[in-house]
């Protein structure tokens, strides 16, 4: 243990130690790359830059300089990810004048996250003089010149120059990636000397492992997928431990736990680890959907497990029930982002969230599973009209349900009449679709939300209200999309049954896998045209979209069936670190939303705005939990709900 301590401190003061590199963390000057474009590139726009406010954070400086004589300028910008919005006000650049020989300019902060359009348009007329498309590097600073090349014909110019080369913000990344790749080199390092029998017999000597499985068989956990449970207390190796118990379940959802974990921490505030604006995909986007689908496979193993213990239906359904409750009561309760707000009251208190839509769908796909579960379906003593789909005839009236649910949410979606909103809008309001439907935000989905809730309610920041400037309150996870999220994790318990039906053939599993994920994927291709704007349904996780539903679970069977491989098939990987924050995930859950905000998670940094201090800040408080959770498994605590 003062081992594994002391690399768990190296580890951080070399973390560290990188990250905050001088050359990461500030922006350093650079002259001009070759072939910048035409133009001064130092002088009068250098010095005036040199007179710039301090850059902010994914943030660039442009010093615009006009040398017209006649007119004024103005400036707007659109970024490259708002899908058909209004081109945004940045600034008037006034006339030049050269009886005093001084040029109008005016410098604007511009972003530097997605590439952006610039549009110059005189004052004379409002005529369009350029437009100019973009990619500016944080903490860059550049210089816009518009001049005339033609008196005549009154063309004009307009020249982009790099006064200042920004930094490479994403070299943090780098680092860090390497710094973890060392510490996985040494890890497999330590796991060929554990194949020598001298070394692996010390070591288990002295660790002494105790058995831990039989205290965590629950619906949150991954439980037996055998009838009996050994009761040996004798330590065993893990080359030749039980098969009882399915790590890859455990793994599939510390993986997922952790991500989401990493990102609730501001992932180093890049932007591919927040949430997307509106329609698309980034990093954050992936595991809440990932973990709904797991809970969904454990389902399906732990009913089944209890079940065949002589656990009676109604024990069961009030398992299920109190679970249910016990998550919801703690999302509303524990894990309320209102608190940011004072203390809780009915005024502000946040209905909506993860453990709510947690709890609810648990209730509703647990249910559904013990409703209609059959007796002999797992061992295939049934006899069924078409033997190729033995996992799922058996059970067509869940089948059923989940298409009438779909068509519920159809229906609702795209034929609900919105005020003041076009039928079966899917768009985020603000600016958005031109500024035609600033009010509109997530179209039935949002209005059900605010007429059933209430405004004050619901979340009151959508991810929608940076880029497209929505003034609406919007849930990510409202009423509506839940119906989804019950689809997914039904898409997961049908992977828990594939488990249960083909148990330890392992080649009829993972191939049922991967068709599922190609059937997913083909629906997804289809509703999305292969498009992130263009298709019928598009993939949203605001909205939490059939096409999101599809996409995110063909991603799941495949990470699912990687992993099952890896782990439970050929033993190449002990799940570890995911596999140990997987057994304790509510605790892992709601621990790092309570504290958040105390140390050693969160501490006063010395440059805010640098991404190399929020990343070793959000990666720390990422590890520590990942240390916690081993702890917690090596002294067989386990938090169940």
């Amino acid at each position: 243990m003062a081992a594994a301590a002391g690399l768990v401190a190296a580890v951080a003061a070399a973390l560290g130690a990188l990250l905050m590199a001088p050359g990461l963390t500030q922006p350093h000057g650079e002259g001009p790359p070759e072939g910048s474009g035409p133009g001064p590139r130092r002088g009068a726009a250098a010095a005036a830059a040199e007179r710039r406010p301090p850059g902010r954070m994914d943030q660039a400086l442009l010093l615009v300089r006009n040398e017209l004589p006649a007119q004024g300028l103005r400036l707007a910008a659109l970024s490259g990810a708002c899908h058909q919005c209004l081109y945004q006000f940045l600034a008037i650049i006034p006339p030049s004048n050269r009886s005093l020989r001084k040029l109008g300019t005016a410098a604007v902060m511009v972003d530097t996250q997605r590439p952006l359009t610039l549009l110059l348009n005189g004052s004379v007329g409002d005529r369009e003089l350029c437009k100019i498309q973009y990619h500016f590097g944080e903490f860059g600073n550049y210089s816009l010149v518009v001049k005339t090349l033609s008196t005549s014909t009154k063309t004009v110019s307009c020249d982009l120059v790099i006064n200042e080369g920004p930094i490479n913000s994403y070299l943090p990344i780098l680092f860090a990636f390497l710094v973890y790749m060392g510490i996985l080199a040494i890890l497999i390092v330590g796991r060929l000397f554990m194949k020598i029998d001298p070394v692996r017999n010390w070591v288990y000597k002295k660790l002494n492992p105790r058995e831990t499985d039989r205290l965590i068989n629950s619906e949150l956990g991954s439980p037996n997928t055998t009838d009996s449970v050994s009761s040996d207390p004798t330590p065993r190796l893990w080359s030749t431990a039980s098969r009882q118990r399915l790590r890859s379940l455990d793994t599939f959802r510390g993986l997922s736990l952790i991500i989401m974990v990493f990102v609730n921490y501001g992932g180093g505030k890049y932007w591919f680890f927040k949430h997307e604006s509106w329609n698309g995909l980034t990093v954050a986007d992936l595991v809440f959907p990932w973990f709904v689908f797991i809970m969904g496979t454990s389902i399906s193993l732990s009913l089944s497990s209890m079940l065949r213990w002589g656990s009676s239906k109604w024990n069961v359904l009030r398992k299920i029930l109190w679970r249910s409750f016990l998550l919801i009561l703690l999302g509303i309760i524990v894990v309320n982002p209102n608190y940011c707000l004072g203390p809780l009251s009915w005024d502000n208190l946040r209905i909506p969230g993860v453990l709510q839509r947690l709890g609810f769908t648990y209730l509703v796909v647990a249910a559904l599973e013990l409703l209609f579960t059959r007796a002999g379906a797992e061992s295939g003593a049934l006899e069924m009209p078409c033997p190729a789909l033995p996992d799922i005839l058996p059970y067509w009236p869940q089948w059923i349900f989940i298409l009438m649910l779909e068509v519920i949410w159809l229906c609702l979606t795209f034929l609900l009449p919105v005020p003041g909103c076009p039928r079966g809008y899917l768009g985020p309001g603000g600016i958005g679709d031109f500024g035609k439907y600033p009010n509109c935000t997530g179209g039935a989905a949002g209005y059900i939300d605010r007429l059933l809730l209430g405004e004050k309610h619901i979340y009151q920041h959508p991810s929608s209200s940076v880029i497209y400037q929505t003034t609406m309150p919007y849930d990510p996870e409202g009423i509506l999309g839940t119906i989804n999220t019950i689809f997914m994790a039904f898409l997961g318990l049908q992977a828990g049954k594939i488990i249960l039906f083909y148990k330890d053939q392992h080649k009829h599993i993972m191939s049922r896998f991967f068709i599922w994920s190609i059937v997913m994927g083909i629906i997804s291709a289809i509703l999305t045209k292969c498009s992130k704007e263009e298709g019928f349904i598009p993939i949203n996780k605001n909205l939490w979209s059939i096409s999101y539903v599809t996409t995110m679970s063909c991603f799941a069977f495949i990470l699912l069936l990687l992993i099952y491989y890896l782990v439970d098939v050929k033993r190449l990987w002990s799940g570890a670190p995911f596999f140990y924050p997987g057994m304790n995930s509510i605790l892992v859950y709601i621990g790092h939303e309570v504290f958040e905000n105390y140390f050693p998670f969160k501490w006063k940094m010395q440059d805010s705005q640098s991404h190399a201090e929020h990343l070793t800040q959000n990666l720390t408080a990422t590890t520590l939990w990942v240390i916690i959770s081993y702890l917690l498994y090596r002294r067989r605590i386990f938090w169940k709900i």
